[in-house]
Order: structure tokens, then C-alpha cells, then sequence
């Protein structure tokens, strides 16, 4: 047996004991949409006691936008206003009316990217106005205002930001706010704390907050993370605590916050299926609107929709698992999504139909 195998079962061993010590059933969100697929995909939900669960937060940025902001996407397309320039995972994400930015590839209206650094010579070749979708959480959004910043800088016109940025925190109190999602502790997404730092999360301390353990993605990471949260819930305490420290420090990255803090500031946007969370969302400064497509095209508010019967909403709350859907592998699957749990490669739905939705 290797010395990782060894530490693997001592972690498993000691959750079991803590799990036994608390004696009732334990709920535990992993918030970042990584740590959904990396707990399903190495089998760590497998190897839990019976009365510990561990469901999926609010943290992939492709589920969280609204399906209008994809239909107002779709829209600049169709009409040649503009080119789109996205992701993957947003090509597949249906509108409102079923209609996805996939079914424009080859329109020469819609471009697949796969790194912000490419958006400064899209636009320098492109005669229409180039819109990035710009959704995601810290762990991108510096990237992305650094590939319009250098754009700028370039003399560049012509890119433009869609923006569906989110950030993490507000979304963390949103969660503490609503007691019917039962949660007992956070394991707090790693890749995001690399940017925030720990001191961040300090408000889940205070009264009514929960134990949160910032936690890295391998095996013995989340195995860690889970066993530190346990033991903070059978000690009865709320602490926010460090299982990834070659990576997270307490202050983060005060580079990276920097440049975000240059172009960004906070703003009231639409989450899908959660509504409205007070300073959850970031919006381009007052001087850099004209990079906004926005304000440039007079876009209207991203309106919410969730398909008859489908269950995202409930899923990246916390409050429901996807199996519980009746479209889970039947209707929905990764080939013909449903909701945007199935679309994207951090989406809770994907995971359990990838990696089995059973212990």
C-alpha cells in the first residue's frame, strides 16, 4: 500500500470516528463546482459514513446565469451586431426558448475561445463589434479584465464586455440566511482562496455563521477538508480554517484583487434560481461603460427561466441532489441538457451522470 493510499485511509478512519461522535446527519457544500466533480470523479462520496452528505453550492458560473442573459447572447448574434466570443460550456446552455449559441457556430457569429489572452487580436481582425461573455468568480474574472485592459491599451475599440461576473462571499451569506438549507460547514473552493485569501471568509465566524475549510482538489485534500469540518461540528465550533496552504495564504493575491478593483465594482444582479443577491455580482466602472455591451447596446435585464421540472435551481442551493430531478438521465444528459447543471464540466448534474450519483 503507498504512503498516499496509507494517509487516505487514516483521513477515512478518523471522518468515521468524527462522523460517529456527532451521532446525527451532517450536511457539508462543497462551494466551488471543481470539488463537485473532483469528490465524484476520485469516488471520495464513497468512502463517507452514512449520515454525512455532502451537496454542491452555488459555484459554477455557467449554472448561475440567468437563461436570458443566453437569449440576449443568441439575440446580438442573429442580428449581426456583434461577435460572441465565449467558452465552451456557455455554447450548449439553452435560452428560454431552447435555443442554444451552438446552433450559431459557423455563422461566423460566434467564436469558441479558450483563453481571455485571445481577445485582443479577435477584435483587432474583427469589423463588428467583438462581445465576450464574461461570466465566473475570482478565481477568472482578473484574467478577463486584464485581456480588456491590454486591449485599451492597445488602442483596441471594439471589445466589449457582456458581464455575468459573481463572487463568492455574498453568495456564502446568502446561504447562511436561508435555514432551510440545513448546511452544518463549507468547504470553501480552493482556486477562488487563492485570489480572496482566507481572511475573507472571517464573517462565517460570527453568530449564526458555519465552520468553512478551504480545501485543495486532490484525494488527500478533500479528505482533509471534510475530516477538519467534521471536527468543527462535533466541537460545536465555527472557525475558518486552511487545509490548502501551499497554495492559499491569509491575505490571497492583493495583485490579482488589484486588478479587478481598477475595473470593476459591485453590483445587484440576477443569480438563475437564487434571484437578486445584495453585492454578489461585479459591473465595469463608470469609466470603462463604453466597453460595456450593456450600455452599448441597451440590453435589457437578463431575465430568470427554468424549464418545466427541472431542479437546477434547487441543486445549487443545496436543497435538492440531482437524481431527485425527473429529467436526471432521461430527458437531461450531457447531449440534450435540460438546465445548465447538465451543460457545464463543473455543473452538479454532469458529475453525478459522469461519476454515479450512488455511495
Amino acid at each position: 500500500m503507498s504512503e498516499e493510499r496509507e494517509l487516505a485511509s487514516r483521513l477515512v478512519e478518523r471522518i468515521a470516528v468524527e462522523a460517529k461522535r456527532i451521532g446525527r446527519p451532517v450536511k457539508v457544500m462543497e462551494v466551488c463546482g471543481t470539488h463537485t466533480v473532483e469528490l465524484r470523479r476520485q469516488g471520495i462520496h464513497s468512502l463517507l459514513p452514512e449520515n454525512v452528505t455532502m451537496v454542491s453550492g452555488p459555484g459554477c458560473p455557467v449554472c448561475v446565469t440567468p437563461a436570458g442573459y443566453i437569449d440576449t447572447a443568441v439575440a446580438l448574434a442573429r442580428g449581426g451586431q456583434a461577435l460572441i466570443a465565449t467558452f465552451g460550456d456557455m455554447l450548449k446552455v439553452p435560452g428560454t426558448d431552447g435555443v442554444a449559441l451552438s446552433s450559431l457556430l459557423g455563422t461566423g457569429t460566434v467564436r469558441l475561445l479558450y483563453s481571455p489572452n485571445e481577445l485582443p487580436a479577435l477584435a483587432r481582425a474583427s469589423k463588428l463589434p467583438v462581445v465576450f461573455l464574461a461570466i465566473g468568480f475570482e478565481t477568472t474574472i482578473p484574467t478577463v479584465v486584464s485581456a480588456l485592459l491590454e486591449a485599451r491599451e492597445q488602442g483596441i475599440a471594439n471589445l466589449l464586455l457582456y458581464t455575468a461576473f459573481r463572487v463568492v462571499c455574498p453568495a456564502l451569506r446568502y446561504l447562511l440566511s436561508d435555514p432551510q438549507n440545513g448546511i452544518d460547514a463549507f468547504l470553501l473552493p480552493g482556486h477562488v482562496s487563492v485570489i480572496l485569501g482566507t481572511d475573507a471568509y472571517r464573517f462565517l465566524e460570527d453568530e449564526g455563521g458555519r465552520p468553512g475549510v478551504v480545501t485543495g482538489f486532490e484525494p488527500l485534500d478533500m479528505l482533509l477538508g471534510i475530516l477538519m469540518s467534521l471536527r468543527q461540528v462535533s466541537r460545536g465550533q465555527r472557525r475558518v480554517e486552511n487545509a490548502y496552504p501551499r497554495a492559499v495564504r491569509p491575505n490571497g493575491s492583493p495583485v490579482a484583487r488589484a486588478v479587478m478593483e481598477r475595473a470593476l465594482e459591485p453590483a445587484d444582479q440576477r443569480w438563475r434560481g437564487i434571484g437578486v443577491i445584495p453585492g454578489g455580482a461585479l459591473k465595469l466602472r463608470k469609466e470603462l461603460r463604453d466597453a460595456d455591451a450593456s450600455v452599448r447596446f441597451s440590453l435589457p435585464e437578463p431575465r430568470d427561466h427554468e424549464a418545466p421540472g427541472c431542479l437546477c435551481s434547487s441543486v445549487i442551493a443545496g436543497k435538492a441532489r440531482p437524481p431527485q430531478c425527473a429529467h436526471f438521465g432521461k430527458r437531461c444528459t450531457p447531449d440534450s441538457p435540460v438546465g445548465p447543471c447538465m451543460v457545464s464540466s463543473e455543473g452538479t448534474c454532469a458529475a453525478y451522470f459522469r461519476y454515479g450519483a450512488d455511495r
